[in-house]
């Protein structure tokens, strides 16, 4: 039988786990909180849960050494430890996660001992990457180009729940990820202009489409999208732009709190201060009096605002005191969101994802091609975004114990041996892209 090793209980790793048991495959849940692999387990004969942190690396090595693969779904700081521990004993690993440099660094290492290390095979990254290679090696086979191509995903409420608070937004994984991916900046190509966006103005100016069954939904930059170029193998391509959706309300809300410092990392002594205090001492206000309007005028925007409602409603503006001492405002604000905005056990979770391309080929035809998967969940069965997070991630590993990937070193799911029985695995499990073709040009996003 085979034993996996996986590395962490989040809010996206249950999937993974039954997939795995109920593959016969002997699975070992390593986390710091050993209920919630036990719960995740649910007295499987062939799981079994480890209390453990990522500061005993002795039991790490133990572990890795004992089983055929490791799964890190741990913060993405930890897995270059995890793989070193993975060379080392020549098991093969598996992340979820972005690439880094120091993990491209390991490639050769890697091919010497033998294994793959699989990265970015959730969902954004992952899915993401598969769908979009499935259509850019249809293109490039029958003889054409990738002129433009936009790359759009995001975890939301479904629709039904997403007016319940003013950012429209409510929490089904990484609460804290949510709220720091915030303070990134973003770098894409857009007919044929290399565009910077740095951090402060990451929310502004959003482009927006209307989703099917969804409606209007807003994109800001999702990172820097300008390696991609070379990584999907398209360099005749005039746009290349990741984002990210979200309903309209998040953008303009989120773009005033960065505006008033309320998202940031700085350290501040907070003792005996209220939220309203915090936000006079990080913009300059000389008093909380009339605090609403001093933070409208601040910002050039109307006291009738959506983003001054949603502050409002967040609890910013209150007398309050907050309890905190040295604290940095990320802290107090995204504690504030996650005590808010959680999903409920009952309410259902979306993944919207979307690909739009524009392509030409030899005969002077032109198509806009989309690519969409539509996605729903629970916390009492899975969420979505632990679903389409996991699922690619199981395939994989499924694959490897069966040797199926036969390449050695650091990979992401862009080459056909890998995406193509993953993405057929996920549709079998109700995870689709639903794929347009021939459609005008006038459908490209303007």
């Amino acid at each position: 039988m085979s034993k996996v090793l996986i590395l962490g209980a989040g809010m996206v790793v249950k999937p993974i786990v039954t997939y795995l048991l109920d593959k016969e495959i002997h699975v070992t849940v390593a986390t710091r909180t050993k209920s919630k692999a036990d719960d995740m387990i649910g007295g499987h004969p062939n799981g079994t849960s480890v209390a453990w942190t990522v500061d005993d690396p002795e039991t790490l090595d133990k572990m890795v050494a004992e089983h055929d693969l490791t799964v890190s779904l741990l913060p993405w700081m930890y897995h270059i430890m995890v793989a070193k521990h993975c060379i080392n004993h020549k098991k093969n690993m598996v992340t979820t996660s972005y690439v880094k440099p120091e993990m491209k660094a390991l490639d050769q290492e890697a091919k010497d001992a033998g294994i793959i290390i699989l990265n970015e095979l959730g969902l954004d990254p992952g899915i993401d990457h598969m769908s979009a290679m499935r259509i850019i090696d249809h293109v490039h086979g029958k003889g054409g180009k990738v002129d433009e191509f936009y790359s759009i995903c995001g975890a939301l409420p479904s629709p039904e729940i997403a007016d319940d608070n003013p950012f429209r937004y409510k929490f089904s994984w990484s609460p804290k990820g949510v709220v720091l991916a915030g303070n990134n900046d973003g770098r894409f190509l857009r007919h044929g202009k290399e565009t910077y966006v740095p951090t402060e103005d990451l929310f502004k100016n959003p482009l927006s489409v209307e989703f099917p069954k969804v409606g209007k939904l807003d994109i800001y930059p999702n990172r820097d999208s300008m390696p991609y170029i070379d990584l999907y193998g398209i360099p005749e391509t005039k746009t290349m732009m990741r984002g990210t959706f979200r309903y309209p309300g998040w953008c303009e809300s989120m773009d005033a709190m960065k505006a008033l410092k309320l998202i940031t990392n700085d350290t501040y002594d907070m003792t005996g201060k209220s939220f309203a205090e915090m936000l006079a001492v990080l913009n300059g206000f000389e008093s909380t009096e009339n605090i609403r309007q001093k933070t409208a005028d601040y910002l050039k925007i109307s006291i009738d605002s959506h983003a001054i409602k949603a502050m409002e409603w967040l609890g910013v503006f209150d007398d309050k005191p907050m309890g905190r001492q040295m604290d940095t405002p990320f802290e107090v604000i995204s504690d504030l969101m996650i005590e808010k905005m959680m999903i409920g056990r009952e309410e259902r979770d979306m993944v919207a994802m979307q690909h739009v391309f524009l392509a030409s080929y030899p005969d002077g035809k032109k198509e806009v091609i989309k690519s969409s998967m539509l996605d729903f969940g629970t916390q009492v069965t899975d969420t979505a975004i632990a679903r389409t997070v996991a699922l690619p991630a199981a395939v994989g590993v499924e694959m490897i114990l069966k040797d199926e990937i036969k390449v050695k070193g650091v990979y992401i799911p862009v080459i056909p041996d890998i995406y193509n029985p993953i993405l057929d695995a996920l549709e079998e499990m109700n995870i689709r892209m639903e794929e347009e073709y021939g459609l005008p040009e006038s459908e490209i996003i303007s």
